[in-house]
């Protein structure tokens, strides 16, 4: 149920409040149990504080706290560019992967590990390949003399197919020991190897991209209302268009880059968003930011703590998003607008 103007700025404090307590229980829950009160101590006290248990200090600030902070910021900026994406669009089926992005990302991933295994130079052929895989649809897209959106879309699914393909060609080929898990874990989506180097790596990108979209959501609004629209409104359709594009893309490809492939989160998010805050891009894409980084804080916390064994976040997300949107369309009754 959509809220009221009057009721909104309780809604957004109690979005931030839901942010912040479940961004402090992420820090002190796991299978290594750390109080409250001395994660609190930890973090006042930073690393200086001898007196402190060492073991507690290193779980909090080496491992817990820069991985809660790649999953706020993972979470924040596939729910912003999937609302982004459905709303130049104009289609409330359109995730962040829509042009390929995740499918070359993948690819480049999968491509590193098979030349040198899990290191940088995966991560920075993901990167370089998801951006490309976007480069790649834009121009296919434009062969017929112009670029719709249609065209985009079809020309993202030739461009994800293509790259699939790839992928399980280096499947075939990789070492079924050594290569081939590390490949399969990847795609499947994971936090495991969070840190500070990684944050630093993808954080401006995505930081940039979230900050970038918000600043044009009014712009966004705009193009929901079609091109002739905008040009008598003084907007240049195509120059935004691609614009906004490409800020997802950025934040697309960087969230994949560190963490694999992590579906439904661009997709479902914004849907929930639209019941508490509405259509208007003014309040979705903030409230996608934060409610997208509080989903993706709690469903790790899931992955890292229900079993021995961490559970890959992709299934997680897969597992929760698809039935929430089947009952999403059941009580919708199929009127996504």
């Amino acid at each position: 149920m959509i809220c009221k103007q009057k009721n909104l700025k309780f809604v957004w404090f109690a979005m931030l409040l839901i942010l912040a307590g479940t961004f402090f229980v992420s820090l002190f829950g796991g299978r290594y149990f750390i109080a409250p009160g001395e994660v609190g101590k930890i973090l006042i006290a930073g690393f200086c504080d001898e007196a402190q248990d060492s073991i507690a200090v290193s779980v909090v600030w080496n491992l817990r706290l820069p991985r809660t902070l790649l999953n706020a910021l993972v979470g924040a900026g596939l729910a912003v560019a999937g609302a982004s994406f459905q709303g130049v669009f104009k289609n409330p089926l359109v995730s962040p992967d829509v042009l390929g992005v995740s499918s070359g990302a993948a690819f480049g991933a999968a491509f590193g590990i098979l030349l040198s295994g899990v290191n940088q130079l995966a991560t920075v052929l993901a990167l370089v390949f998801g951006i490309m895989s976007v480069f790649m649809t834009y121009t296919l897209s434009k062969l017929r003399g112009e670029s719709s959106t249609l065209s985009l879309v079809l020309s993202g699914m030739i461009i994800s197919a293509v790259f699939s393909a790839l992928i399980s060609l280096i499947k075939y080929v990789a070492d079924p020991y050594d290569k081939l898990p590390a490949i399969t874990y990847w795609l499947m989506g994971s936090f495991a190897n969070s840190s500070y180097s990684n944050l630093k790596l993808v954080g401006v990108p995505i930081l940039l991209g979230i900050v970038v979209l918000i600043l044009l959501r009014w712009r966004i609004n705009i193009l929901s209302l079609g091109d002739e629209e905008a040009y008598s409104l003084g907007i240049n359709p195509v120059r935004t268009r691609l614009v906004i594009i490409a800020m997802a893309t950025f934040i697309t490809a960087a969230c994949v880059t560190v963490t694999g492939i992590i579906g439904w989160v661009g997709l479902v998010i914004p849907h929930i968003c639209r019941m508490i805050v509405g259509e208007d891009h003014k309040n979705l894409l903030p409230a996608s930011c934060i409610v997208g980084a509080i989903f993706m804080i709690i469903v790790d916390m899931i992955a890292r703590t229900a079993t021995a064994a961490e559970i890959p976040i992709g299934i997680l997300t897969a597992l929760v998003g698809a039935p929430f949107f089947a009952i999403l369309f059941k009580t919708s009754k199929g009127d996504w607008q």
